[in-house]
């Protein structure tokens, strides 16, 4: 006579676990920790000396400006280039192909390497907010909703375009050069060599539907009290969508 076994599907402690697992790769990983949030940490603070200039309703251009372009850096550095390196190095060593035939799903892993991301991303965040607040006397956004709203659009949009160079990379190192010529194509179109300012009108205008430059416009708006353009939202928006559904299509589990 024989038995069928049902496997139990993972529960709660199940999905902590995974998540705490995450969370040690991604300590153990130096340049990985520490690069998203010390880089973004140096260019304010050299920044900060000659963006002290009042620009518009009392704002400093360290507010207006600089602080939006860090706090995107911080998303797009972790979400583009080292979210997809780890999810490239455990399709490149059979993990994901492992846990197919158990009641962990790959998709648990990508879920985790998600949340752990995105704390490590709220850690860049509150690192940067801090010394800008505390060391240059920066003011918090004048609309903290709408800051609030667009940062969250920003890390899944950004972090949707991390999964799309996920799906594509076959290494872990073609992920990490894919990542990088993405981060820097993306914020070179957003502004973060010099401002928007300094591009063409054509391009200057591409580039902020792009995640980057949309995100920095909207984080801008947000801190000055000018009001977030909807077309930069619907960008954002957009991207994730865009960027989910290829992801979807492309990403392979082995």
């Amino acid at each position: 006579m024989s038995t069928v076994v049902e496997a139990r599907q993972p529960g709660a402690r199940s999905w902590l676990t995974l998540v705490v697992c995450e969370a040690k790769m991604v300590v153990r990983d130096t340049a990985g920790l520490v690069v998203p949030v010390l880089l973004p940490l140096l260019i304010l603070v050299m920044s900060a000396g000659s963006a002290s200039a009042h620009v518009a309703g009392g704002f400093t251009a360290l507010e207006a400006y600089v602080l939006p372009l860090v706090l995107t850096m911080v998303l797009a550095s972790i979400g583009v280039i080292n979210m997809p390196s780890f999810l490239a190095y455990y399709r490149r060593t059979g993990i994901l192909r492992r846990l197919a035939v158990t009641p962990a799903s790959p998709a648990m892993v990508l879920v985790a390497q998600v949340v752990v991301s995105m704390l490590q991303a709220l850690v860049g965040l509150a690192g940067a907010l801090a010394v800008a607040f505390l060391a240059f006397d920066a003011r918090p956004p004048a609309d903290l909703g709408a800051a609030f709203a667009v940062y969250g659009l920003a890390m899944l949009a950004l972090y949707a375009v991390g999964m799309i160079v996920a799906a594509v990379a076959p290494t872990p190192n073609s992920a990490v050069a894919i990542g990088l010529i993405t981060f820097f194509a993306l914020g070179a179109l957003g502004g973060m060599f010099g401002g928007s300012a300094s591009l063409p009108d054509a391009v200057a205008a591409v580039g902020e539907l792009t995640p980057f430059g949309a995100a920095v416009a909207g984080l801008s708006a947000a801190w000055v009290g000018a009001g977030v353009d909807p077309v930069h939202l619907v960008s954002l928006a957009v991207s994730t969508l865009v960027g989910v559904v290829t992801a979807s299509l492309l990403f392979r589990w082995d």
